[in-house]
């Protein structure tokens, strides 16, 4: 049987979402705990992968086990075995050929920004010391909308066949002294919106034109892009499922 699961993580002391030989990774801490309470070996997968330091306010993941599970019990146990910085909220008996990854159909990612050192923050948010133009950073956000192919800002190594992206929305918005800057595709290239924001944080001091980020966009050049945010400022928000997928889903909220 298959299942969903909805987690949350902080990622600072991980070394991104994906399993690898030498560093500590969600994928694995997930994968270990959930085998310890089913009793059986389990590998997930999931809607997308985070880099080192990257936080998840909500991720899918999914994997198949012989049992028929209770939610709410699994939930209970697993929550009781991970650290503190993973969090289990809900799970969903699924079909079997539904998938985290290719089933979703959009992901949001928020990238937290403070203008304002705080040392409650420093994992969570970028300090960026300097003004930002917002309105000049969201001017150059919309034209994100207007292209497809995201090649310069992918990064250059990495399985990825093709750079197109649908990007549905891309706008910042100011509280006090954080910045949010909201994105909203069916798909991200590794790195893609850490590219994104460094671009548009050029734009908002001044070091990078309107038109010269519109020329960067369409010159899909890698080469031409600023450099990337620092990771601890990420967060994947939201990914979307179609509802034709969900009325199939046995639901239990907890």
């Amino acid at each position: 049987m298959r299942y969903f699961l909805e987690i949350a993580y902080d990622g600072t002391r991980f070394h991104g979402w994906q399993v690898q030989p030498n560093a500590i990774s969600v994928q694995e801490v997930l994968d270990d705990s959930l085998s310890k309470i089913l009793r059986e070996t389990i590998n997930s997968t999931g809607s997308g992968r985070t880099d080192t330091g990257v936080h998840a306010s909500q991720q899918l993941v999914h994997f198949d086990c012989s049992q028929h599970l209770d939610p709410q019990q699994v939930v209970y146990r697993l929550n009781r075995i991970l650290p503190d910085d993973i969090s289990a909220y809900n799970l969903y008996l699924v079909p079997d050929d539904a998938h985290a990854r290719y089933d979703a159909f959009a992901r949001t990612y928020h990238y937290h920004v403070t203008l304002r050192k705080d040392p409650f923050k420093r994992y969570y948010a970028w300090y960026h010391s300097k003004p930002l133009d917002v309105e000049k950073m969201n001017e150059a956000a919309a034209i994100l909308l207007k292209y497809e192919d995201f090649t310069t800002f992918s990064k250059v190594k990495g399985d990825t066949k093709h750079y197109r992206c649908n990007m549905y929305e891309a706008f910042w918005q100011q509280h006090g002294y954080e910045l949010i800057f909201t994105i909203r595709a069916n798909r991200f290239l590794r790195g893609m919106v850490r590219l994104i924001v460094g671009a548009l944080a050029d734009v908002g001091r001044g070091k990078l034109t309107i038109a010269q980020f519109e020329q960067m966009i369409a010159s899909q050049d890698r080469s031409q892009a600023s450099g990337a945010a620092p990771s601890e400022g990420l967060y994947l928000a939201r990914v979307e499922y179609p509802e034709n997928l969900f009325q199939k889903i046995t639901q239990i909220k907890l």
